[in-house]
Parts: C-alpha cells; sequence; structure tokens
C-alpha cells in the first residue's frame, strides 16, 4: 500500500518499528513469494494505511528508558498497533475486515484467495533496511526523459547526497553508514528491482521505461540494502556519516 513520510522513525535490528507488520497472502501466488501486492492489484498502491494510534505505534514504548539504560525496545502490543485503511474512493476499513479483502481483489482475478498475515516484526523482502538516494531517481529521470518520484522505490531512508551523481550509494556496499548521533547500518547489497517501480505512486499508472532503464543500464538494480547494527532513532535532516 501507499508508503508514508515520517518526521522520524525507529530503526531497529528486525526493522523500521511500525513498518509492513500486515500482508496478504493470496492463494494464487507462488509459494516462494506469497505475498498479494500491486503487482496483483495496481490500485494497491493507493490505499492508505494508517495506525490508530500513532503515538504508541510509531516508536517503542519504552524509548526513553531504552535509549538511557540500554534496555531493550518494548513493542505496544496488538490493539495499540491496529492499522485503518482508507481506500482509493474515500472508504475505510479496519485492516482485518473482510470487507477490505472483498475491495481488494475487485476488477481482478478471482482466484486470489487472500487471507491477511500479521507480525510483531515488519514483513521485508530482503535486508531490514532499505535506503535510497535522491539523486538516483533524477539520473533516472534524465535517462527516461520521465519525472521519477523518490516514492516509487519504497525506500525506508532517503538520503540526499554530497555527490551528485545518480546510482552513488552503491558504493557503500560492503561499508557502515552513521545516521544521527547513534543508529549505525551496515550496508550489504544493492537492491533488485521488479514491476513495482513501475507504478506511479498517485495515479498506479505504468511506466515501463523506468524498469527498463535499470534493467540495462544497472544490472536492475536501484538503491541498497543493510542491517542495522546500532538501534535508535533517525529525524528527517540527520547528518549520514560514512563510516569506513
Amino acid at each position: 500500500m501507499r508508503g508514508e513520510e515520517l518526521d522520524e522513525l525507529f530503526a531497529g535490528y528486525a526493522g523500521v518499528y511500525g513498518d509492513r507488520l500486515f500482508a496478504f497472502e493470496s492463494s494464487a501466488s507462488p509459494k516462494g513469494f506469497p505475498f498479494f501486492t500491486g503487482r496483483d492489484q495496481r490500485q494497491m498502491i493507493r490505499y492508505r494505511a494508517r495506525f490508530r494510534n500513532l503515538e504508541k505505534a510509531a516508536r517503542p514504548i519504552n524509548l526513553a528508558e531504552a535509549e538511557s539504560s540500554g534496555a531493550n525496545p518494548i513493542s505496544a502490543n496488538a490493539s495499540e498497533r491496529m492499522i485503518d485503511v482508507e481506500t482509493p474512493d474515500g472508504k475505510t476499513f479496519a485492516i482485518d475486515d473482510a470487507a477490505l479483502i472483498d475491495n481488494l481483489r475487485s476488477n481482478i482475478d478471482e482466484k486470489h484467495e487472500l487471507t491477511l498475515l500479521r507480525s510483531d516484526k515488519a514483513i521485508t523482502d530482503c535486508r531490514p533496511l532499505s535506503i535510497f538516494a535522491v539523486q538516483t531517481a533524477k539520473k533516472l529521470g534524465e535517462e527516461t526523459g520521465v519525472a521519477v518520484d523518490k516514492r516509487r522505490f519504497r525506500a525506508n531512508v532517503y538520503v540526499d547526497l554530497t555527490s551528485s551523481e545518480g546510482f552513488a550509494e552503491d558504493q557503500f556496499v560492503g561499508r557502515s553508514l552513521r545516521i544521527g548521533s547513534k543508529v549505525t547500518v551496515a550496508v550489504l547489497q544493492r537492491d533488485a528491482r521488479c514491476m513495482m517501480i513501475t507504478l506511479d505512486p498517485d495515479t498506479a499508472e505504468k511506466t515501463p521505461a523506468i524498469l527498463k532503464a535499470v534493467a540495462q543500464a544497472h544490472e536492475g538494480m536501484a538503491g541498497v540494502y543493510g542491517a542495522v547494527l546500532a538501534e535508535g532513532m533517525i529525524r528527517k535532516g540527520d547528518l549520514v556519516e560514512l563510516l569506513n
């Protein structure tokens, strides 16, 4: 569903706190990737998911204690992390309402039988944290002649690099970053891309040229994946420092 820009987030070992806690499985999807996504229903990326209790759902409930004494971050309970979903036509459903499944399945192949999954940790494709440079979106725009919105790439953290070159974040692989005063991330690999980046985040219309450019000029990769080595808050405007 649609991503949301935040002023701050908690980056933990398991990923971004509160991120990707729910997913839909489809009976028609392959066992290796059983999820129902914008690949199956393009309009899904126009659905807006929001926590009912943002204050408790957005960060660990004992954050101050965890930061001051080294205690483990504690998650809010399931009811406090309940999500409501607003559809493109303005209807609102609880994430576990069967009517939401009916809404998502409208105008697609009936073979998709959907089941809601709920997790205490982020359900990620590959690694806990994804990082993407805004210069890379600009570079792809130059290569394709299309205005490329950074939201297409669905990253956890967008960085504004001192280098004006696109894809400069590729050079971080095998190295570590400090983001803000505390969070340390080991950058592990480049991010292999799929058709999701062809979908306009506002209209869900396809622009195949973007994925074609990534495939032909950049080995199918855009952005990088990382693992969190030191947990903490990341805030908009934080300094990003290359450590090694």
